[in-house]
């Protein structure tokens, strides 16, 4: 992304520096990241201050939150880039043991035929296993 700015004046969210720090973080890290790796990495903005601008981020239609396989979540701009909807729905692969989760963008997550009378609002498909990366420091080893 070009201008952080004119990005979130898009999506009718006042450009604050904290705000452009957190949308500089997600696009740089390129995968989905936790609220406590979001911290770790912006030593500048406090716990409460990013979770503040994911929320909004969140309501603006900005990011989305994935359930990250254990009991937190993580979060990931939207490709759709829509500022009316998250219509970015696709499959997300989470690795048992660097705990990272990665993006199969090219993977749409599989229709769903719900029973009558059930209306879906979001679909959350995660896949757990071992990443490449670990996958081949565990054959080297």
């Amino acid at each position: 992304m070009k201008n952080l700015e004119e990005f979130l004046e898009k999506h009718a969210i006042k450009p604050t520096a904290n705000r452009i720090v957190v949308l500089k973080a997600l696009d740089t890290a390129g995968r989905p990241m936790s609220l406590t790796e979001l911290e770790n990495k912006i030593m500048t903005i406090d716990k409460s201050g990013i979770f503040r601008t994911l929320t909004l981020f969140r309501d603006s239609h900005l990011v989305h939150v994935i359930e990250d396989g254990g009991d937190g979540v993580r979060y990931e701009l939207c490709h759709s880039r829509h500022h009316d909807v998250d219509d970015d729905l696709h499959v997300h692969f989470f690795c048992e043991q660097c705990q990272r989760t990665f993006c199969l963008d090219h993977l749409p997550v599989p229709s769903i035929a719900l029973p009558i009378g059930f209306v879906m609002h979001s679909a959350n498909y995660l896949v757990k296993g071992i990443c490449p990366e670990c996958a081949s420091v565990t054959q080297r080893a």
